[in-house]
């Protein structure tokens, strides 16, 4: 069978993809691994990459406005690693850039989604400072490995089983397939987490873990499905071509944006019924 005039560069792609995948997972790990100030440092400058990617998408000419929407994310990421009380400067940084976009001429959907950008981004950041000062390592490694086997779950499962489209008009290639797939590997991580620690509390059981895990691949989804929709409203392949094989930082993170908010919620509510 004769390959098509694009396979060498199929290979090529992919060879590329996977290349980047084993720069950046141990890198991943290895500063979640060592928190503190390093995990913090990482977390402020993804923050400031992601507002940046973010305008690129959405007001790619406004860049005096991009630059006020990193200074300001990054500074207020930067500055909750001390004080997390400094998350109530996102929803005035969002009130400044919409006004801003206002004065740029955006209106509509449009408007409101660059508001949007800091508290988008923000807000997740604080997240995963508290998630790995407050309830450690074991917690952080659940919550990103959660998402990670969402990710290869979903795609596993899709590719695999294939059938009906999970939001064709947002996102061709999900499938319902795919999403249960996410679900069951991030529940089987969930298990593991829950034999192997006290994440969540002493003496949390594994079923609850294997749910827990379940519910983030949902949300870890929808995260991943607004940002397609958001990039389908704009035209756009990809984020940024920030990452050799795998466009931008948003594109990589995004379900983790929404699943760091979720899980931090979780076990603060676990925290105060024990």
């Amino acid at each position: 069978m004769q390959s098509s005039p694009d396979t060498p560069r199929r290979k090529s792609g992919l060879a590329t993809r996977i290349a980047s995948s084993l720069v950046m997972m141990p890198a991943m790990l290895a500063v979640i691994w060592f928190g503190g100030a390093v995990f913090a440092i990482l977390i402020a400058a993804m923050a400031a990459v992601l507002i940046w990617e973010w305008h690129g998408l959405l007001a790619p000419k406004a860049r005096g406005l991009a630059w006020l929407a990193i200074a300001g994310v990054g500074a207020a990421v930067g500055t909750a690693a001390f004080d997390p009380r400094v998350a109530f400067a996102f929803p005035v940084l969002a009130i400044v850039v919409g006004a801003g976009a206002a004065a740029n001429g955006r209106r509509g959907v449009d408007l409101a989604l660059i508001g949007f950008g800091p508290l988008y981004v923000g807000l997740p950041a604080v997240a995963l400072l508290a998630l790995r000062e407050d309830y450690g390592l074991a917690a952080t490694l659940w919550v990103f490995a959660s998402v990670w086997a969402t990710d290869i779950g979903a795609y596993a499962f899709g590719r695999a089983i294939g059938g009906p489209k999970l939001m064709p008009a947002v996102s061709p290639n999900k499938t319902w397939a795919g999403l249960v797939g996410g679900m069951f590997c991030a529940a089987l991580v969930g298990v593991a987490v829950g034999l192997a620690t006290e994440v969540g509390g002493p003496g949390r059981p594994w079923a609850g873990m294997a749910l827990a895990g379940a519910v983030l691949a949902v949300v870890a989804q929808i995260g991943d499905l607004f940002e397609s929709g958001v990039k389908r409203r704009v035209g756009a392949k990809d984020s940024s071509r920030l990452i050799p094989g795998h466009g931008g930082l948003l594109d990589r993170v995004d379900g983790l944006l929404t699943a760091s908010v979720l899980a931090v919620a979780a076990l603060f509510v676990l925290d105060a019924m024990a």
